[in-house]
C-alpha cells in the first residue's frame, strides 16, 4: 500500500483551512497533514512543519516557502486570504508541487504567470464552482465547449431589490443564504465581486475566452456550476453546498473519496430556479471582465482595491455601496502597467494606497 499524501495547508484555521483538516482526519490511509500556517488563531495541531505568524514578515515568508518546497511535501492546499497568497503558490510549483488552489485572487492578479508556472496538471481548483465545472470537463475536448456558466446563489441581496444598498449594514452583508464562508468572502458574494473573480479564474483554468464565461443566478446552489457544449448539450455537477467535496477531489483526484459528503437525495433537487444576473445592480461582473480584458495590472487592481475596500466597510469606514465604487475609480485612475511579477506587485501596492486614501470621500457621499 502507497504511502499517505503529504499536505501543507496554508491558512488552516479559516474555513477552508478547518474543513481541509476534517477531510484529513477522516481519511488517515490517504492523507497525512504535513505542515500549515497559522494566524492569530490557532489549530492546536501537530504538524512537522508549523509555522505561527502573518504573510509578509520576512521570517514567517521564508519558513513557509521551506515547508511549500520540502521533499517530501506532495501537495499544497492554498487558503490564505487574498493577495497574500501569491508568493507560496509561485514558490510551490517552481518547486514542481501540486497545488490545491482555494485563493481565487492568485489567479485573478496574476493568472498568467501562475498558470506558466503550473504547467500542465500543476493547479487543482478548490472554488466549488470550478471544481464543478473542472469535473464536467474531465474527458471532454476543449473545442467542444461553447462556454462555461458559473452559478451564483445571488447572495443575501439578490432577492432583495427593494433593499438600498447604500443602508446595508456589516451584519446584513455577512449573513450568507448557503454557504460558511469567512467575512471576505462572504461580503464577496453580496457585491457579486465574487463572481467577477471566478470569471477571470475560470479563463485561466480553463483556457476559455472571458466572452464564453458567463454568470448566472441559482439560489439553491445545489448545481454548481454548467458546461454548454457546441452540439447544445449541458453538462451540471449537482450536490449540497459543502466545501469537504471539492478540497476531497483536489487532494486526492483521479481518486473519488468515499463519504466525502452525504448524498443529495434526488426528491430534495425539486423546484431548482435559474436567473440572468441583473449587472447594472451588480456591476461587478463585467468589471472583472473588463479589467482582464485589459490586462496590464488591471486585474491586480481589481483585485487589491476590491480588498482594501472589504477591508474599509468591515471597519464601518464606508457604505457597503462604496466597495465597488471604490474599485471602479481604482480602475479608472490607473494608467496601466506590465504583467511581469514586479509589475503585478507594483499594481497591488499602487490600488490599495489608493483606497485607503479615498476611503474618507466615499464615506461622506
Amino acid at each position: 500500500m502507497s504511502r499517505p499524501i503529504n499536505v501543507a495547508v496554508l491558512g488552516a484555521t479559516g474555513s477552508v483551512g478547518q474543513q481541509t483538516l476534517d477531510v484529513i482526519d477522516r481519511n488517515p490511509s490517504r492523507l497525512r497533514l504535513f505542515g500549515l500556517t497559522e494566524g492569530r488563531r490557532t489549530t492546536r495541531r501537530k504538524a512537522e512543519h508549523l509555522v505561527r505568524g502573518k504573510a509578509g514578515d520576512p521570517d514567517f515568508d521564508a519558513r513557509v516557502e521551506a515547508m511549500v518546497t520540502d521533499p517530501r511535501c506532495d501537495i499544497v492546499l492554498v487558503a490564505i486570504p487574498g493577495a497574500r497568497a501569491l508568493a507560496p503558490t509561485l514558490a510551490a510549483l517552481k518547486a514542481k508541487k501540486t497545488v490545491a488552489l482555494a485563493t481565487k485572487e492568485v489567479l485573478v492578479m496574476a493568472g498568467d504567470l501562475v498558470m506558466r508556472a503550473a504547467g500542465e496538471g500543476g493547479i487543482r481548483t478548490v472554488d466549488s464552482e470550478h471544481s464543478a465545472i473542472w469535473q464536467c470537463l474531465w474527458g471532454e475536448r476543449r473545442e467542444s465547449v461553447r462556454r462555461l456558466i458559473i452559478t451564483a446563489s445571488g447572495g443575501p441581496f439578490w432577492a432583495h431589490p427593494e433593499l438600498d444598498l447604500d443602508q446595508v449594514t456589516v451584519e446584513q452583508a455577512l449573513n450568507h443564504p448557503r454557504w460558511s464562508m469567512g467575512p471576505k468572502i462572504t461580503v464577496d458574494s453580496a457585491t457579486m465581486m465574487n463572481k467577477g473573480l471566478e470569471v477571470i479564474e475560470a479563463h485561466h483554468l480553463f483556457g476559455i475566452p472571458l466572452d464564453q464565461v458567463t454568470v448566472c443566478i441559482h439560489p439553491q446552489s445545489v448545481v454548481h456550476s454548467l458546461v454548454e457544449f457546441v452540439d447544445g448539450s449541458l453538462k451540471a455537477q449537482l450536490g449540497r453546498p459543502d466545501m469537504r467535496l471539492p478540497i476531497s477531489l483536489a487532494l486526492c483526484y483521479p481518486e473519488r473519496l468515499p463519504d466525502a459528503v452525504l448524498p443529495t437525495p434526488l426528491e430534495e433537487l425539486s423546484g431548482l430556479e435559474f436567473h440572468a444576473l441583473d449587472e447594472k445592480r451588480f456591476p461587478s461582473v463585467s468589471l472583472a471582465r473588463d479589467a482582464s480584458a485589459a490586462g496590464q495590472g488591471r486585474p491586480a487592481v481589481l483585485n487589491a482595491a476590491n480588498e482594501e475596500a472589504v477591508r474599509a466597510f468591515l471597519a464601518g469606514e464606508i457604505p457597503f455601496s462604496g466597495i465597488v465604487s471604490s474599485v471602479e475609480q481604482a480602475l479608472a485612475a490607473f494608467q496601466g502597467g506590465g504583467d511581469t511579477l514586479q509589475d503585478i506587485l507594483e499594481a497591488d501596492r499602487w490600488a490599495r494606497e489608493y483606497v485607503k486614501d479615498n476611503s474618507g470621500k466615499l464615506k461622506a457621499k
